[in-house]
């Protein structure tokens, strides 16, 4: 396998960071396409836990090249105090932003919290990061690149003019107090000397190696129920978080890309506001929860959880075009005695087929449940797929068979070494061999 892509195929937070980690060694590159450090990805590595939000998860890996491209937005105060933390890790040299990148600034978070605290019980629910209006500002036009921050003298009179129009926004729209323009461009000036190394042209460089037989394994951020097209929408993330969204934030063409591997949690979580047709409304929500861990790698918030929904990974492996499937946290399901599976929905009194693009359908929909048997057995420390319970084996055939997809790996925990290939998948060779 040359170029692969990693995409989450839930509402995000589905363990992609491990599964990138896992992949890394056999692969030359590790390019981030989208998203900005609101993602959390966490990795584990002989009882060390690493929390990347915009260095993409190879770097964990020395010699591997890794590159944050095009698509990615950039906080660089955020991307400093992530280099600090890969102390002992060698950085300098492994290392790419593209030039293309947009930068978040203080206008974005002043205005997205804002909005947020406005919209009240409606809220989106975003990490008021300014994620959302730094792609704003990029779609229409007006966003500031990080390759700008090497001419200070045009540097300084982007901000200062966009600058007018925010505080004018902050001040009569929602009340808050103006920002100042000169202490943003002197603070982000000074972030540069430590940022610009790192910039060049991303887009160049991965084709470069690409065409030198180098193999480059795609990371994207969130989930594609969170895509800004295929998601849940209003309730997603501002950026393309499904496999296409590798193409476009990183400037490599769809004919390089060689498979795209999903990845699912054993049950269904989701982050923020939002329709959740199996989200749990009782204590198991909340034992789930605290086994799981299910608390954002980025915020800190809690995480809703649910029953497995085939039908939302259905659909997402659907138009992630998914050759394999990576099911993450099957151990947590370990001590229930029955465990349910969403199958489809039903609408008005009808099944209904598909996944609804409405969010007043979703919100709406009855979850069709399959009912199975728990293992009732510890799956933490098993290596081999034929050590697992016959009832924790029949589960993830019914998962496959009901989204349609081969599931090649099982994470058992979230250690790199806590990893199960399935044997019977042809994909599992394919992508882990």
């Amino acid at each position: 396998m040359s170029n692969a892509v990693v995409v989450g195929t839930q509402w995000g937070d589905e363990g992609k960071g491990k599964i990138v980690d896992l992949l890394a060694e056999r692969f030359d590159i590790v390019a981030r396409c989208q998203g900005g450090h609101n993602a959390g990805h966490t990795v584990i590595v002989d009882g060390r836990k690493y929390i990347l939000h915009l260095i993409p998860s190879g770097i964990l890996h020395q010699g591997k090249l890794c590159v944050i491209g095009n698509g990615v937005v950039v906080n660089p105060f955020a991307l400093i105090e992530e280099l600090k933390g890969l102390e002992g890790f060698e950085v300098d040299g492994r290392l790419a932003v593209s030039n293309r990148c947009h930068l978040i600034m203080p206008y974005h978070g002043a205005i997205e919290a804002a909005e947020e605290s406005r919209l009240g019980d409606r809220k989106i629910g975003t990490t008021s990061r300014g994620i959302g209006p730094c792609y704003e500002d990029k779609i229409a036009r007006r966003g500031i690149r990080i390759g700008e921050l090497a001419s200070p003298d045009h540097f300084r009179n982007r901000v200062l003019s966009n600058l007018e129009v925010k505080n004018r926004i902050l001040t009569n729209v929602y009340g808050e107090k103006p920002l100042d323009g000169e202490a943003i461009v002197d603070s982000y000036l000074e972030a540069a000397k430590v940022v610009l190394p790192f910039v060049t042209d991303t887009a160049e460089l991965l084709n470069r190696s690409i065409r030198e037989g180098k193999s480059v394994l795609f990371e994207g951020a969130q989930g594609a129920l969170l895509d800004i097209d295929h998601g849940t929408y209003p309730f997603v993330t501002s950026s393309n978080a499904t496999a296409g969204g590798a193409c476009t934030g990183t400037g490599v063409g769809p004919t390089a890309i060689d498979g795209v591997i999903g990845i699912s949690k054993a049950y269904t979580t989701r982050v923020g506001g939002g329709p959740f047709p199996t989200e749990f409304t009782d204590e198991l929500g909340e034992a789930v929860r605290e086994k799981g861990s299910e608390f954002g790698a980025s915020t800190g918030r809690p995480r809703r959880c649910g029953w497995f929904d085939a039908a939302v990974v259905r659909y997402s492996c659907l138009v992630n075009n998914v050759d394999a499937l990576v099911i993450t946290k099957l151990d947590v399901l370990d001590d229930l005695e029955e465990i349910s599976i969403c199958v489809g929905y039903r609408h008005q009194g009808r099944r209904f087929e598909g996944f609804p693009s409405s969010i007043e359908t979703l919100e709406e929909v009855e979850p069709v449940y399959e009912t199975h048997p728990g293992w009732r057995t510890p799956t933490s420390g098993i290596t081999r797929y034929r050590d697992l319970p016959d009832q924790a084996k029949s589960y993830l055939r019914r998962l496959s068979e009901l989204v349609e997809t081969d599931i090649c790996v099982v994470s058992t925990g979230p250690d790199r070494s806590e990893t199960i290939p399935v044997p019977e998948s042809p994909k599992t060779a394919l992508f882990f061999g």
